[in-house]
């Protein structure tokens, strides 16, 4: 079983977090934000991935810091549980519809970060039903969607590319992009059927 647990404390947030890459036995999922639970829930879902995230962070100041702590902790998990990466398929690819919203997610974990993130949200903000909040009212700002990925992929060393295709909706944009993702990390982490043994890389080292 390929499995990692990560305890992350500092002033501002305090991270547990326990994943199984070979066995979904569901999520159990408490960020501090209600959204954001939902979020990370179809993330897990479609990754097949088992998981326990409990959070206390400052959410009295906003959900900055829970956010990209959140993407930190999850990045370390990755590399805990994947060790030297032999077997693994790497990459993962998926084209997401939500209704009127489709994304594309590509993910490669090669040993470096990047992220390019090309998903313009019409709504700053999302409540906690996942309505739009407008630029002023809200518990969710949309951009730390962007910094939880940009904290995992440097965490992680993983090469993750984002682009909405379609979508009018904010909520229906970014369920699109976490669910994609979720599909593309379960194709990455998945084990060579053929070469299981064999790392995929021609340098030899990821």
């Amino acid at each position: 079983m390929r499995i990692a647990e990560v305890n992350r404390t500092t002033k501002e947030t305090d991270v547990k977090l326990e994943i199984c890459l070979d066995s979904f036995t569901g999520a159990k999922i408490d960020s501090g934000s209600g959204f954001f639970n939902h979020m990370l829930n179809l993330f897990f879902s479609f990754a097949k991935i088992g998981v326990r995230l409990k959070v206390e962070g400052d959410t009295e100041v906003d959900f900055h810091h829970s956010a990209e702590d959140i993407g930190i902790a999850l990045g370390e998990a990755f590399l805990t549980a994947l060790g030297d990466k032999a077997g693994i398929m790497r990459y993962g690819e998926c084209l997401m519809p939500m209704d009127e919203a489709l994304v594309m997610v590509a993910i490669d974990f090669s040993g470096r970060a990047h992220l390019s993130y090309e998903l313009p949200l019409r709504a700053s903000r999302l409540g906690d039903d996942g309505e739009e909040s407008g630029a002023k009212v809200g518990v969710f700002d949309t951009e730390l969607v962007e910094e939880f990925l940009a904290a995992l992929s440097r965490s992680a060393k993983m090469t993750i590319h984002v682009k909405k295709i379609a979508g009018r909706n904010t909520h229906h944009t970014i369920e699109a992009l976490f669910k994609g993702l979720g599909r593309a990390v379960r194709e990455a982490v998945a084990i060579d059927p053929v070469y299981s043994d064999v790392l995929p890389s021609t340098k030899g080292v990821l």
